[in-house]
């Protein structure tokens, strides 16, 4: 709440709601990690889900407000690393730069840590603030696999969560 004083009055300060605040967060990941599931989730609207890499070929736009923010959210194309090599890479890479996200949402899969890093790196070089989301965390306990998320957060600088997103969790 913001503290001002009424343009018409010489007493005391008026409390003010702030104003709805504009948000952008872009949803990255590769193929088959569950971005657009969290898409869905986000925003209600539905992405094209499928267990193929390239399925979704152009970007999904929502909107979802959380507080006193109104987030506008974008579901990119599955991408495998930076610096582009195909045209899905190219689009994702040029839609961070020229939205200039308030935040990248690195959507993984928990099972597959080497090359999540490895692309967790490349969208780390675009010098926004991130989100590193472990998906299928229930397919990654059921393997025997244990992520270490306090210790990956320091190492990274950005916070690391793990998901199910397909139970909603």
């Amino acid at each position: 709440m913001t503290i001002c004083r009424d343009a018409h009055s010489e007493t005391s300060p008026t409390e003010v709601e702030p104003k709805s605040l504009h948000r952008k967060a872009v949803l990255v990941g590769s193929p088959n990690d569950g971005k657009s599931v969290i898409f869905h989730a986000l925003t209600g609207k539905y992405a094209t889900v499928s267990n193929f890499p390239g399925t979704t070929v152009e970007i999904m736009e929502g909107k979802r407000r959380i507080g006193n923010l109104d987030w506008q959210i974008y579901d990119t194309p599955g991408v495998i690393g930076f610096p582009p090599r195909t045209d899905d890479e190219r689009v994702t890479r040029d839609v961070i730069l020229k939205l200039k996200p308030d935040v990248i949402v690195q959507v993984a899969d928990a099972k597959n840590l080497s090359q999540t890093l490895s692309l967790t790196l490349g969208l780390l070089e675009f010098g926004r603030p991130m989100v590193l989301v472990l998906n299928m965390s229930d397919e990654r306990m059921n393997a025997g696999i244990f992520i270490d998320t306090a210790r990956l957060t320091e190492i990274l600088g950005i916070p690391v969560i793990e998901t199910v997103a397909i139970a909603g969790q």
